[in-house]
């Protein structure tokens, strides 16, 4: 054992923080392997601006210099100007686009996709058609599909490409940007009345008021409502930061039957949908499909009559007026806060198609660097003026500043490690690394422990009442075969020390695992240091085998440096945990010629040799005869044989499991690459297997 004592961070459940004590040069191997990120951030606010003269006619003839534009009252200077007038499309063939479809910009050539864009869009009216099947009845998606394909066979104009949106069971972009009204149609018509089942709004738990349907329970669906309503605006947020490399002004028709927040539950999300539209120049017109509707104060006719007395003393009514209204409050939100309309209360569905040929006939787009250089997730008011007199101008407001990590909210931070874990590209900006291994624990479930560590020289501690102090928080899943999430964690993780210049020689290991069947699984995890807030991901797939047809059933084999005391409070399923010691894997197999490689593994149901059934279980056990040792290999050259040992009973009689600890001592090999060869034979049962590891010794 090492003669320091790691410092140990009490297990919260069955997680645990390790301060690993390795050698000086593990920790620099693993802070020496640099990831190099390149970052291009160009904060470039775009504002439509709609001129019009007294009697309402468009005013066309305005040059970058009739605008003055300022933030917050401060001057503005204007970087880009542009003039979008769709009326002067004439009729042309079928135009196609595929924004969606287009690759994320490169960081360093940030400029190239938009100024292609920028060329391919000029003079084009872009309409999203979203279709939130996962909030609307049959009867109303059948309204909503009926209205926009009224709107394609008469009011599309030349200038138009639309989109087709959806969101049911997944967010799913039916067809791209197109002029071609066959391919339009044909989009509609395939939308899916069934698609959104399942996410439809639940109850609160109350029965005042409710249909008496003769249940003995009313669920509380309130946890399940807010989730709901994320989703809904996670996928308009989605829309919105895929378009944002399209320059010109894009407008999203949202078919749907409202939207019901929860309190604050759901502000985060809100407020990034709405910031993520400023920032695409993307504005909302919102549909409220039910239309003109007629609050009966019974109930309607089609369902069972309501409980309580609140149908008689008109509660029931203004219940059912306060639930309209809030779901179409966030409607209202939505459209408002970023430059669109809202259309409710209305049997007339053309008028939404009206109001956005209108908004986007002819404007102008105006760019500018902000010259705040905060980011501190404020808002930000906009105003812009003419040196015309007699003129209305019309534009967007404001926007909310970037918010770098410390200026974000909790809810924000959150969402932050959640679309990280989700994400397709990596997360390199803090190095992480990580190992996991398989242990049975019962009949065809295994204890998978899951080893994360962070180089201690990549964590920024604060000093405070004589402790320097960090935190890290750790978010991770496992997906089976078919990409269903079937565990996940969260956690974080508290570091105090006295000097945080040891840490910085060291690295910080987080321990956790997950209990799983047998099969294939892909495991992310996500670590962020809550300073500056960088993040580091990691994956890696694990293949748990079928023991049971395997001819000699074995454990994966765990590679460790040090043991130190359990805590109290640790898992009863962790093997590694044993007669009140805790083995601390090695994440990178490296280790110094000082120290001792402990192996761990396990072997189940051996073969017993015949010993009669007539003789007791533990007798019957006593019959196994197992034996191992460990061999060394540089090349194909054999370095070093431990000495054989054998194993004679079950000594983990609740798995029926053969646990192996082996200890060899460093101190005789000399720095390089090993092999490591485990040599387990089951005399008993005449069977054998020889798993292999490699490893790094250095001086």
């Amino acid at each position: 054992m090492l003669k320091s004592n790691p410092i140990r961070y009490p297990r919260q459940h069955k997680f645990c923080a390790v301060l690993m004590l390795l050698v000086l040069l593990e920790s620099y191997l693993l802070a020496q392997q640099t990831d190099y990120a390149f970052h291009a951030e160009t904060e470039l606010v775009l504002v439509n601006v709609t001129v019009r003269d007294k009697s309402g006619k468009l005013v066309l003839d305005l040059k970058p210099e009739d605008f003055q534009i300022k933030e917050d009252g401060k001057p503005q200077k204007v970087v880009s100007f542009d003039v979008e007038n769709t009326d002067a499309v004439p009729v042309m063939d079928v135009a196609q686009a595929k924004p969606f479809d287009a690759s994320p910009a490169p960081a360093l050539n940030s400029r190239g996709p938009q100024a292609a864009a920028a060329i391919e869009f000029k003079d084009r009216r872009l309409i999203v058609l979203f279709f939130d099947l996962s909030g609307m009845e049959p009867d109303e998606i059948d309204r909503s599909v009926g209205a926009a394909q009224n709107y394609v066979d008469k009011q599309m104009a030349p200038a138009d490409l639309l989109s087709v949106v959806s969101l049911g069971s997944s967010l799913q972009v039916n067809q791209d940007f197109t002029s071609d009204h066959g391919l339009l149609k044909k989009a509609l018509q395939s939308l899916n009345p069934g698609a959104g089942q399942g996410f439809e709004e639940g109850s609160t738990g109350t029965t005042e008021g409710t249909p008496d349907t003769g249940g003995s329970f009313t669920a509380d669906d309130t946890e399940y409502n807010i989730f709901n309503t994320d989703r809904r605006l996670e996928a308009l947020r989605s829309v919105a930061e895929r378009l944002s490399q399209v320059q010109q002004k894009k407008s999203l028709i949202y078919f749907s039957s409202g939207i019901d927040r929860t309190g604050i539950e759901n502000q985060s999300e809100l407020r990034a949908a709405t910031n993520a539209a400023v920032r695409a120049n993307l504005s909302f017109y919102t549909m409220d499909i039910r239309g003109l509707q007629a609050l009966v104060a019974g109930g309607e006719a089609q369902n069972a009559s309501l409980r309580g007395t609140s149908p008689y003393s008109g509660q029931s009514t203004l219940n059912a007026l306060n639930s309209n209204f809030t779901t179409q409050e966030t409607l209202v939100t939505l459209a408002a806060d970023t430059g669109g309309r809202a259309f409710l209360d209305s049997n007339d569905f053309s008028k939404v198609f009206k109001g956005v040929q209108e908004d986007t006939s002819t404007y102008y787009v105006l760019g500018y660097h902000s010259s705040n250089p905060a980011r501190d997730g404020r808002y930000r008011r906009i105003t812009v003026s003419l040196n015309r007199p007699g003129v209305k101008v019309e534009f967007r407001r404001g926007y909310y500043a970037p918010a770098d990590y410390k200026h974000s909210t909790q809810e924000d931070r959150e969402r932050q490690l959640e679309e990280e874990l989700n994400s397709d590209l990596p997360a390199t900006d803090l190095p992480l690394y990580l190992a996991a291994g398989y242990f049975r624990i019962g009949d065809n479930k295994f204890f998978v422990p899951i080893s994360l560590a962070v180089p201690g020289s990549q964590i920024p501690f604060s000093s405070t009442n004589n402790q320097d102090k960090a935190t890290l928080d750790v978010i991770g899943m496992a997906l089976d075969s078919n990409k269903r999430q079937v565990g996940d964690m969260r956690d974080t993780v508290k570091l105090a020390v006295n000097t945080s210049a040891e840490v910085r020689r060291k690295n910080v290991q987080y321990d956790s695992g997950f209990i799983l069947l047998a099969g294939k699984y892909h495991l992310k995890f996500v670590v962020r240091e809550n300073q500056s807030g960088r993040m580091g991901s990691f994956e890696t797939d694990v293949d748990i085998p079928d023991l049971k047809t395997q001819p000699l059933k074995i454990s994966s084999v765990v590679l460790a440096n040090q043991i130190q005391p359990a805590k109290k409070n640790h898992s009863n399923n962790d093997p590694l945990i044993r007669d009140g010691s805790e083995l601390i894997p090695s994440v990178t197999h490296v280790f110094s010629t000082g120290q001792h490689l402990y192996l761990y593994f396990e072997i189940y149901d051996p073969g017993h040799e015949s010993r009669g059934t007539d003789k007791p279980k533990s007798a019957r056990d006593s019959g196994i005869r197992l034996l191992t040792n460990i061999a060394f290999f540089q090349g194909k050259v054999k370095a070093y044989e431990s000495p054989l040992q054998e194993v004679k009973e079950l000594n983990a009689q609740d798995r029926g499991a053969a646990v192996f600890q082996l200890d060899v001592p460093l101190t005789q090999f000399k720095p390089g690459f090993y092999t490591c060869q485990v040599n387990v034979v089951d005399d008993a049962a005449g069977r054998f297997t020889f798993p292999r590891l490699a490893l790094l010794v250095r001086q």
